[in-house]
């Protein structure tokens, strides 16, 4: 079995799943969240979770030992939207599907919580990410000028796209 058809398994992040998270952080983004923000979200009761393999198709010392993070998301519920606040897959994991299923996942959260909007910001220059959510039926409603520090040597920063997508609830 791959790691990409393997069954995620959702599990609530903890303050001792911090050191994992910020191992892909830091090597994922250019400007990380620090473990600040990562406690100040858990503190503040945002959604936040791990992605593992489950355990019924664990193999330990491969990518499917349930010890080993594949991904983490945070996520704020607000009145009417679900905000995706960071969503990441490990880099020796990408391209396999893993952020595909994930929003599949996070959207069935928002339909089941009867939320019936997800939004997010993502960098356009995060190619990827941006033809990934226009494949999921993500759209662009808006810019945030000079949302993201892009260069802080120079104080350069970078637009963010402001991206949603109704959820279907049943009635």
């Amino acid at each position: 079995m791959s790691e990409g058809s393997a069954e995620l398994s959702f599990l609530p992040m903890q303050t001792a799943d911090l050191n994992a998270v910020l191992e892909i952080e830091s090597v994922s983004h250019l400007h990380p969240w620090t473990r600040g923000n990562f406690s100040d979200s858990l503190a503040a009761g945002h959604w936040a979770y791990c992605i593992r393999p489950q355990l019924d198709q664990a193999i330990k010392g491969s990518y499917l030992d349930p010890a080993i993070l594949w991904a983490y998301c945070i996520l704020f519920p607000a009145v009417d939207e679900l905000h995706l606040l960071n969503i990441t897959v490990s880099p020796k994991l990408r391209k396999l599907g893993l952020g595909s299923r994930m929003m599949a996942a996070i959207e069935g959260v928002a339909a089941q919580q009867s939320i019936p909007r997800i939004i997010l910001e993502v960098r356009p220059s995060n190619a990827a990410a941006v033809s990934l959510y226009q494949k999921l039926g993500y759209e662009q409603i808006g810019i945030r000028k000079n949302y993201y520090p892009a260069d802080p040597k120079l104080g350069v920063r970078e637009d963010a796209l402001v991206m949603a997508k109704s959820i279907k609830l049943e009635p």
